[in-house]
């Protein structure tokens, strides 16, 4: 993801972000402070808010020269942390989450952000926009630290649905590619296939399907197929685009959020054991401060659904001002590039490839 801000030229097309202000952990002010910051670093942004407007409304009254660019939409009800998914499909009409689709839905808005419940936005996402034609499964891709210049890699599924087939695991490196073009602007991304080894004859029957399919797909979708990855290869420099069905990848995802608060830990125990230990963090500060900003998980906060008919990025619920602006960085960049039209068309050019490729592969085989 780019860090620079995007200014459009003057007369381009303003972009329009649908923003869910009642689902974060912080609550409805971080998600407004989240958006001002935003607001004064982007110019060519604005925004549709959602949520309780007795709430709301005194929150945006300081910033009263941003008004022009934000349209309060009253939605007085609230999806929980704790809600039921299938509750939230059922009755989530009038909550803060389904009027914020809703508004990318009816044309209002290019990308949608909240920092709510992970299942019951996928949910409402889901039956509200629709899957694009041919997506079995939705998927959610993350941005994960890595060795490459860039900074990072992009996994999925990381969460949307624990099982994937052959043809969800194509569908999923078809649209992580997609999402490297757009996202971290890479040409031709490298995928991967998440597996317990690199061999060929190693994984489950569906990774050796899949595997196949990417080695022909990948001309018609965009990217190169460096076969089957091991999970140290995750944020290595090997890879641009790892693909995994959501129980592993989500469990990767816990596991490597897990392990960093951990180290963090650890660090803090060494450098304040001490005087001599407080002396080297003082000497070593400059240095700690950029480690600290690399491994900020709010600057790289945002998980975006893929394969739905609109653009949805899911905030980390507990993110501060900072984080609600890193994903809102991370929406308008989609939104601009077009992203959700172009990965549509992959999408069909990848499943023709696959298909045809199958089909000649079995016909010269018997």
């Amino acid at each position: 993801m780019s860090n620079g801000t995007q200014i459009p030229q003057e007369g381009a097309p303003r972009t329009v972000i649908s923003l869910d202000a009642m689902g974060g952990d912080q609550g409805p002010a971080a998600v407004v402070a989240g958006l001002v910051d935003s607001a004064r670093a982007d110019f060519g942004l604005d925004y549709i808010l959602h949520g309780d407007e007795a709430v709301l409304a005194p929150l945006l009254a300081p910033h009263s020269d941003l008004a022009p660019r934000i349209t309060l939409r009253h939605a007085p009800r609230v999806v929980t942390m704790h809600d039921k998914p299938s509750q939230v499909m059922r009755h989530g009409d009038g909550t803060s989450m389904w009027s914020c689709i809703d508004s990318v839905k009816n044309g209002e808005a290019t990308v949608a952000v909240s920092c709510g419940n992970t299942g019951a936005l996928m949910a409402v996402s889901m039956i509200r926009l629709r899957k694009i034609a041919g997506v079995n499964r939705p998927a959610i891709a993350c941005l994960w630290p890595s060795r490459n210049p860039g900074g990072f890699n992009v996994m999925l599924d990381v969460g949307a649905d624990i099982r994937a087939e052959a043809e969800d695991l194509l569908q999923y490196a078809t649209m992580g590619a997609a999402y490297a073009r757009n996202g971290l602007h890479l040409k031709r991304p490298r995928v991967g296939l998440l597996n317990v080894g690199t061999e060929e004859h190693k994984g489950r029957a569906e990774l050796k399907v899949a595997h196949d399919r990417m080695v022909l797909a990948q001309d018609a979708a965009g990217f190169e197929f460096v076969g089957f990855v091991e999970g140290g290869d995750i944020p290595s420099s090997r890879v641009d685009v790892i693909v995994t069905d959501g129980f592993t990848g989500n469990i990767a995802l816990k596991t490597g959020e897990g392990t960093a608060k951990l180290m963090a830990e650890f660090m803090r125990q060494v450098f304040t054991g001490g005087i001599l230990s407080k002396l080297a963090a003082l000497l070593l500060m400059r240095s700690l401060k950029r480690l600290s900003s690399r491994m900020d998980p709010r600057r790289i906060n945002g998980g975006v659904f893929l394969g739905l008919n609109g653009t949805v990025v899911k905030s980390h619920g507990s993110a501060d001002a900072t984080g609600v602006a890193a994903a809102i960085r991370l929406a308008a960049q989609l939104a601009r590039s077009g992203f959700n039209d172009r990965l549509a068309a992959r999408l069909a050019s990848a499943e023709a490839a696959g298909q045809d490729g199958s089909e000649q592969k079995n016909g010269e085989q018997k």
